[in-house]
């Protein structure tokens, strides 16, 4: 029964997650809201909601998300190559391949400096906004997050790039419960890139 009520839980999450591009954590608790529950229902786990996610997407966005996804990672790749004096690595759904166009792209720095990243987006005249948002350890980690337009999908997307230490790094490539790589360097991402299809959005 509880895992029955879990699997409801995460495909809730998951519409929520495709069609209004709210994060992971948002969309559970929302989606225990709607679905009426009381609120201290417990809430499924990422995998399962990531799970649920490539689920809809497949039912539902087939024909769109491939692209979309293509435009994200293209976008991430500008801003690693930018920010590369600093260790980028991009995390989140763009790395997952679970990202549409209403998701955000999510880079973690490793500095020697944590105001160094933050001198070189004041120095590239850089509009930014100072935040704290939760690390990979479950800690508040400094985030400088900005907005930056996709050519390709023809609108502004959301960029966040997370400042760590640079004796995180190790901890953070340790793979995931399923045994993969958490997050992905300019070469991975290259890679991914050479991997997926090429093919042009609609406007």
């Amino acid at each position: 029964m509880q895992n029955a009520l879990a699997i409801e839980i995460a495909n809730a999450a998951a519409r929520l997650v495709v069609e209004e591009g709210l994060e992971w954590g948002a969309a559970k608790r929302r989606a225990v809201k709607e679905l009426g529950l009381p609120q201290r229902t417990p809430l499924p786990d990422n995998d399962l909601v990531e799970d649920a996610v490539r689920e809809y997407i497949g039912l539902f966005c087939a024909d769109t998300q491939p692209t979309e996804l293509r435009a994200l990672r293209e976008l991430a790749l500008v801003w690693m190559q930018r920010m590369q004096d600093f260790r980028p690595y991009l995390g989140g759904a763009v790395w997952h391949g679970t990202a549409t166009r209403l998701s955000d792209i999510y880079l973690a720095l490793f500095c020697d400096d944590p105001k160094s990243a933050e001198i070189a987006l004041i120095d590239h005249h850089v509009n930014y906004e100072p935040r704290t948002v939760m690390g990979f350890r479950g800690e508040p980690v400094d985030a400088l997050s900005l907005s930056s337009r996709s050519a390709a999908l023809h609108e502004e997307i959301g960029v966040h790039l997370l400042i760590y230490d640079l004796d995180d790094l190790r901890g953070a490539l340790r793979p995931d419960a399923r045994g993969r790589a958490p997050r992905g360097d300019l070469q991975a991402v290259r890679r991914l890139l050479q991997e997926m299809p090429i093919s042009t959005l609609s406007s």
